[in-house]
């Protein structure tokens, strides 16, 4: 039985400063209105050009951020392979779409790859299908909708692209998770990552595709997977998550008169998230699972299927993951059992990387429970140490 609450076993990373910055920052993120604010006043300073880097960094940045590049993210690495857990490194810089974004982000993500290959604690590669094409060729694609010949070029490109990635991941022997996108993107990235999965997991899951599971079409869509799957004769690495974009995702729905492909409500991504999970362990002669949640029940749900089905903790076709400075009760305690256990390190310049900082700060106000839960688990620890000093 894992027990998340233990306090010591989570917080064991962190010296009473880093515990006291990492309160300090939960405390301003609980204030809703305060994080919009400052989202704004920081989204404005990056459009003028106004300097906040001495600002961000130390803060927010420092936090959930593993550095600048992948050598910055060396001691985030080094620090939690000491705890059993192993690192993601994730460029995150977001929402660029000329050629040569494309291409730096390309040869960065190649970079990412090899450096995974060089190192036993990287034991995944990552990357997000909109930084490699432009959001119209995904929308165009996914929609089945008549290409101009620049288009049909570009979604080429893309496919080339992808597979550029996989190649090389598949040649180091780091397997490559390929995160999910809005829906309205989805169709053709799932086309691409299946054709990729047909090349490369021929002996073993080598690419993943990640399954948003607040849609309620993905435990059909991951039934449908594995039949493919079987029938093709390879492997599926399936990545599960409950999904980022709910809000755009019904309001588009509405706006454009189509049904939402949201979940009615969390009972429902939460029942389809475990279902999967089951599945997924009911064919582990096939599926790869990388659990991807900051949930305590599908951690805890997912250890007790393997301890069922009489699967070794550290099978290597099972990994648990939560994101660099979030989670640590679920990462360590997991970990600490003997569990497979990754955290995603973001990385990138900071003014780049400020998108993702805005989701993971409104993340943290809009999901219930998820700011509260970690102020009361530092505060716990707070008191555990100074109950012993």
């Amino acid at each position: 039985m894992i027990l998340f609450e233990n306090t010591q076993i989570a917080f064991q990373s962190k010296s009473n400063t880093q515990l006291f910055k990492a309160y300090f920052l939960f405390k301003l993120i609980s204030f809703s209105k305060l994080v919009k604010v400052m989202n704004k006043a920081l989204g404005w300073s990056l459009k003028l050009g106004v300097p906040i880097k001495w600002l961000v960094k130390p803060t927010v940045y420092g936090h959930f951020v593993g550095g600048e590049s992948i050598h910055d993210c060396q001691k985030a690495v080094r620090n939690l392979e000491k705890f059993k857990v192993k690192a993601i490194l994730d460029y995150s810089v977001e929402g660029k779409e000329s050629q040569e974004d494309i291409r730096h982000a390309l040869s960065e993500t190649l970079r990412s790859i090899e450096n995974a290959g060089k190192d036993a604690n990287i034991p995944f590669a990552v990357f997000k299908p909109t930084a490699f094409t432009t959001s119209v060729v995904l929308e165009k694609v996914s929609a089945g909708q008549a290409l101009s010949l620049s288009e049909e070029s570009e979604a080429n490109q893309f496919r080339s692209r992808v597979n550029q990635l996989c190649e090389a991941a598949y040649k180091a022997g780091v397997p490559i998770l390929i995160d999910a996108e809005d829906s309205w993107y989805q169709n053709f990235i799932d086309e691409v990552v299946e054709s990729m999965m047909e090349l490369y997991n021929k002996d073993k899951a080598i690419v993943y595709n990640t399954l948003q599971m607040y849609r309620h079409d993905r435990l059909d869509f991951l039934a449908k997977s594995y039949e493919k799957a079987v029938k093709g004769g390879y492997f599926l690495g399936i990545k599960f998550v409950r999904g980022a974009y709910m809000e755009k995702e019904r309001e588009r729905a509405l706006e454009k008169g189509y049904p939402s492909p949201i979940q009615p409500d969390k009972e429902s991504t939460d029942r389809d998230y475990n279902l999967g999970l089951k599945f997924c362990m009911e064919h582990l002669d096939r599926i790869s699972i990388f659990n991807g949640t900051h949930n305590e029940f599908s951690s805890a749900y997912l250890a007790e299927l393997m301890q069922v089905n009489g699967i070794a903790a550290n099978d290597s076709r099972i990994f648990f993951a939560q994101l660099y400075g979030m989670s640590d009760h679920i990462s360590f305690n997991l970990a600490n059992a003997g569990y497979n256990v990754a955290k995603y390190v973001p990385y990138g310049p900071v003014k780049h990387v400020m998108p993702y900082l805005f989701r993971r700060a409104e993340e943290n106000t809009s999901v219930a429970g998820q700011t509260g839960r970690e102020l009361r688990l530092l505060s716990l620890e707070k008191n555990r140490r100074r109950a012993r000093s």
